[in-house]
């Protein structure tokens, strides 16, 4: 917890170190963002590298170094999977499941990713890891992150990388009342409110591989007395509020349609190259 009582927890996702369309600016200026905030705990959900090279995964973990947060939970994505990355990623970054406690809230990160696979799975096997984590916490807020996203998301066309357990697994984070999700995956930053749960989807920090007039950026959680505010921050430029919800009651505002219709004024915006994530 902060010295101001506020918990902060800054998520990046999709960095694709090694990518053509990686951009070491908006990776290195978004690093420099994010130790400003001097964030309670860091989360990267997933694709740090394109192909899941060693190569690519020890200039990944060169980045990672450099957040100055005692608190760093990191999870695979489909990308670190590829020829049999993952040796390399519980090398440098250890294991694949984990969970992080704070004083009013819990967070639990899984590995939703399948060998040299695009589509992602959780499996019935660590279905008890995410109930005995959740479980325990009592009446903290509960945080899951997973990098596959458990619904569709809009504007990514023919939708083939939902989790394959997708409705086994909301069903099981409902009921453990779990408050918020956090994904990555298809580049696009959206959110949707789901039963009690807010699924908040993070866009691509660090490269130009974007769908029609979405912009690189991360994502910027802040949680004080019950309240939960997610922002959209954009390198370079001013973040934007996208959901603002009590825990508690239950009240929530989502400023999504606002932020969508936008046209993007950042020299990283606009279409390109688009592909299985």
């Amino acid at each position: 917890m902060s010295n101001d009582g506020r918990l902060t927890i800054c998520q990046i996702s999709d960095i694709h170190c090694g990518s053509p369309y990686f951009v070491p600016d908006l990776l290195e200026r978004s690093i420099l963002e994010i130790n400003d905030y001097a964030p309670t705990a860091v989360v990267v959900s997933g694709d740090l590298t394109d192909a899941g090279y060693r190569q690519e995964f020890e200039q990944s973990a060169e980045y990672v170094g450099q957040f100055r947060c005692e608190n760093l939970m990191v999870i695979p994505g489909n990308h670190d999977s590829r020829n049999v990355g993952y040796i390399h990623f519980e090398r440098l970054f250890g294991e694949r499941y984990s969970v992080i406690e704070f004083e009013d809230a819990i967070m639990v990160g899984v590995d939703s990713s399948e060998p040299d696979l695009n589509d992602g799975r959780v499996g019935r096997e660590h279905y008890g890891f995410i109930r005995d984590c959740f479980q325990s916490a009592g009446d903290k807020l509960k945080i899951f992150v997973v990098h596959h996203h458990l619904i569709p998301i809009p504007g990514t066309g023919r939708e083939r990388n939902i989790i394959f357990d997708a409705g086994d697994i909301l069903e099981l984070l409902s009921e453990l009342e779990v408050d918020l999700i956090l994904s990555g995956h298809k580049h696009v930053p959206y959110s949707w409110r789901l039963e009690n749960m807010f699924i908040v989807n993070a866009g691509t920090a660090s490269t130009t591989r974007l769908r029609g007039n979405t912009r690189p950026c991360y994502n910027i959680i802040e949680i004080e007395n019950g309240r939960v505010r997610v922002f959209r921050k954009y390198p370079f430029k001013e973040r934007e509020l996208i959901v603002d919800f009590d825990s508690d009651t239950r009240e929530y505002s989502r400023f999504e349609d606002k932020i969508d219709s936008e046209i993007p004024s950042s020299p990283y915006g606009g279409p390109s190259s688009l592909g299985d994530r």
